[in-house]
Parts: structure tokens; sequence; C-alpha cells
């Protein structure tokens, strides 16, 4: 024998499904208070971009290449460098210390292209991102600058002709 009863309530009204759902009926006032509708922004929402500091970023960015290439070039030379700057300061003498000359200089070349790499970087993410950037270029510059420049003081501070040129100069 079949079971003829309704299923799923089929046959239910439209107010009896509502009242066997738990819900109030259709012509029934809802009294809620009025609640402001709070819309969570989202965390990684890029900002507005801005023109002139992608402008800005990028031709700092091409300037620190240019100096970086130009640099990085005199660094792999550096006992010529330190001979031609002894030259200049007006020492006495040239630069004899030519191992640790072509090491720091190579080293100096080396940190002078990471530095620009992990500037070039950490710019690119910040213009995606749309943060203001413009400054990232001169402070990484800075900074490898500073770096290179120890790199740079080591072999000239060994050098006997610029030592013996700063002893004379205190004395």
């Amino acid at each position: 024998m079949i079971d003829q009863r309704p299923q799923y309530g089929e046959f239910a009204t439209p107010e009896e499904q509502r009242r066997l759902a738990g819900l109030p009926p259709l012509d029934a006032v809802i009294n809620t208070p009025a609640e402001p509708v709070q819309v969570a922004a989202p965390d990684a929402a890029p900002a507005k971009p801005r023109r002139w500091d992608r402008i800005i970023t990028i031709a700092l960015l091409a300037y620190g290449l240019i100096n970086v290439f130009t640099a990085g070039m005199s660094y792999l030379d550096l006992p010529t460098v330190m001979n031609e700057s002894m030259k200049i300061l007006g020492v006495p003498g040239e630069f004899t210390n030519f191992e640790q000359g072509k090491l720091w200089g190579m080293i100096a070349a080396v940190l002078l292209v990471i530095g620009w790499v992990i500037t070039a970087w950490l710019s690119v993410r910040r213009l995606r991102k749309g943060k203001l950037t413009w400054w990232l270029p001169i402070v990484g510059a800075a900074v490898t600058m500073l770096v290179v420049g120890v790199c740079i003081t080591v072999p000239m501070m060994g050098d006997p002709a610029f030592i013996s040129y700063i002893e004379g100069m205190s004395g």
C-alpha cells in the first residue's frame, strides 16, 4: 500500500510553512531597532595610486641603476681609484695595498648591486600597494653607500702611504 499523506509541506500554505519553520507571519510588522550596518573595510585594499610618486620613484631607481653600474665598475678596479683619490687629496706616494684593494673593491661592488636590488624590490612592493614610495630609493641609496663606504675605507686605512699622511697631519 502506498502512503498518500502529503510530504514535506507540499499541501501547506505559505503562512503554515513559515509558522512551522519558526518564522513570523508575512503580514506581521517586525519591530527591530534600526542599527547602522557596519561594513568591514578589507585589510589589503590598495590605496589610491599617486602618479607623481610612481614617476619620481622610477626615476630615482633608474638614476640609482646608472650609478650602481658606473661605481661598481670603478670598485672592481679599486687600487686605481684609490691611487687617483690619494693624488686628489695631496697624499704623497702611491696606493700599495693592492690585495685588500681588490678584495674590498669586489665586496663593495657586490654590496652595491645587492643594495640596489633590495631597494628596487621594496619600492615595487610599496608601489603595488599604493603606498607613498619616493623616499625609499633615497634611504636605500644612503644605507647602501654607508655600507659600501666602510668597505672602501678598509683598504685605504691599511695603506702605509695614507697612514703616514694622516699621522703627519695630526702631529
